[in-house]
């Protein structure tokens, strides 16, 4: 190995292990806000470039449960030059507390770690509105709810419903004539039938997601409308 692979080889082992007591870090490259976005457990660390940074920066991503004393490595988020990182895997577990940090790399030096804030999956992700199926019936509107998807792969590598990892529900607007009926249905079953309506009418159909606990929703989803029999 040659005298230069050998420094370069080096410098990203001390990067790696965070060991940085003889480095002069550089405060004006450090990465802003860095933060977890979270939807549908689709876990995304972001944050921005420091405007007096150079335009040369790489970053480093590192991450690790909250109480741990270690940080791990995310391979895929080594000398990156996106803002952002998709930490879904590594925070998988919604009930846990995780925190990632972020380090900046230029030709004038390193940064110092920028840590984010602690994020937990279940209290902080935010939901997408479900989809659904209309079918019009003699007794009224059948309304077929899909709940979101996370990034997990089940069985036949079909995506995960969120509704494995938390109990959602979701509600169900009929609009007619600038008029809505509110319907709420669990997480399970996901069928909704909407009784006692005017034969031969148009209604339209919006739904959200609900977190129970917290009360928070997804926004609405795009109208669907049908006639009934």
């Amino acid at each position: 190995m040659c005298i230069q692979s050998t420094l370069l080889l080096l410098c990203n082992v001390a990067l790696l292990c965070g060991t940085e007591s003889d480095v002069q870090l550089q405060d004006d490259t450090a990465p802003l806000q860095v933060e977890f976005q979270s939807v549908n457990f689709r876990n995304v660390l972001h944050w921005k470039h420091h405007p007096k940074a150079p335009g040369d920066l790489q970053y480093f991503v590192q991450y690790k449960v909250y109480g741990d004393k270690q940080w791990s490595v995310r391979e895929a988020c080594q000398s990156i030059h996106t803002l952002q990182c998709d930490l879904s895997q590594e925070t998988s577990d919604p009930r846990q507390w995780y925190y990632a940090r972020v380090q900046a790399r230029s030709s004038e030096g390193l940064s110092p770690w920028v840590i984010s804030a602690r994020f937990n999956p279940q209290w902080d992700t935010t939901f997408s509105p479900p989809k659904f199926k209309l079918n019009a019936t003699e007794q009224g509107i059948v309304v077929w709810v899909r709940p979101p998807r996370t990034p997990a792969h089940g069985q036949r590598n079909s995506k995960v419903s969120v509704t494995k990892l938390l109990n959602l529900n979701f509600r169900i607007y009929l609009i007619h004539d600038g008029v809505e009926q509110i319907h709420e249905t669990k997480s399970c079953p996901w069928k909704l039938l909407i009784e006692h309506l005017s034969p031969r009418t148009t209604y339209c159909i919006q739904a959200v997601t609900v977190k129970p606990l917290s009360g928070l929703t997804s926004p609405r989803s795009p109208k669907s409308c049908i006639s009934t029999l």
